[in-house]
C-alpha cells in the first residue's frame, strides 16, 4: 500500500464515495489509476465489497483497543470530556455510559506505540481520573450496519405505526 492507496481509502471513508469519477475529482488521481487501485484493493481484500467496506486488519489497523474511562463528575462533564476524547487522533467511537464506567472508547490502531500514545492522550485530559484499556484478541462479530442484525418482521413491528 502506498500514499495513493491511502488517499483513495481516506476519501472513500471520509466522503462515502465509491464512484471512480467522484474519487478522481476529490483526489486528483487519474481515473484509470483509481480503477486499477480499487481492483487491487479488492483483490487484496482491503475493500470487501462494492460499497467499499474496509478490512481494517488488511489496511494495517489490526489492533482494536477498548478503553474504559472514568472522569471527575461535574455539571456537563459528559459533553466536555466526551468531545475531548472524540477529538483525539485514532479514536473511532466514544460512548457515555451508565454504571461504573463513564466512557467507553473504541480505537483501531497499528501498533503498541499508538496504544501508548492514545492512553497518554486520554490521561492528559484534566477531568480524567483513570483509564483501563484492553486489546481485542479475536473479533467474533463486527457488523457495520446494525440493521442487518434484525429480521425484517422485528423491525417492521418495532419501527412502524401499524
Amino acid at each position: 500500500m502506498d500514499e495513493k492507496d491511502i488517499r483513495i481509502l481516506k476519501t472513500i471513508a471520509a466522503e462515502g464515495i465509491n464512484s471512480p469519477d467522484k474519487l478522481q475529482e476529490a483526489t486528483g488521481i487519474p481515473k484509470s489509476t483509481i480503477h486499477y487501485r480499487l481492483n487491487q484493493l479488492k483483490e487484496e481484500g482491503v475493500l470487501e465489497n462494492d460499497i467499499m467496506d474496509m478490512n481494517l486488519e488488511k489496511v494495517g489497523l489490526s489492533i482494536t483497543l477498548i478503553s474504559e474511562v472514568w472522569a471527575e463528575f461535574e455539571e456537563g462533564y459528559h459533553d466536555r470530556v466526551g468531545e475531548k476524547l472524540a477529538d483525539i487522533e485514532g479514536v473511532n467511537q466514544v460512548y457515555f455510559t451508565m454504571g461504573d464506567t463513564d466512557f467507553v472508547v473504541i480505537s483501531h490502531v497499528t501498533s503498541r506505540q499508538m496504544v501508548e500514545s492514545l492512553v497518554e492522550s486520554f490521561e492528559a485530559i484534566d477531568e480524567i481520573r483513570r483509564t483501563s484499556s484492553k486489546f481485542v484478541i479475536t473479533t467474533v462479530k463486527d457488523e457495520p450496519r446494525p440493521i442487518n442484525d434484525f429480521e425484517f418482521e422485528t423491525l417492521a413491528t418495532a419501527l412502524t405505526d401499524d
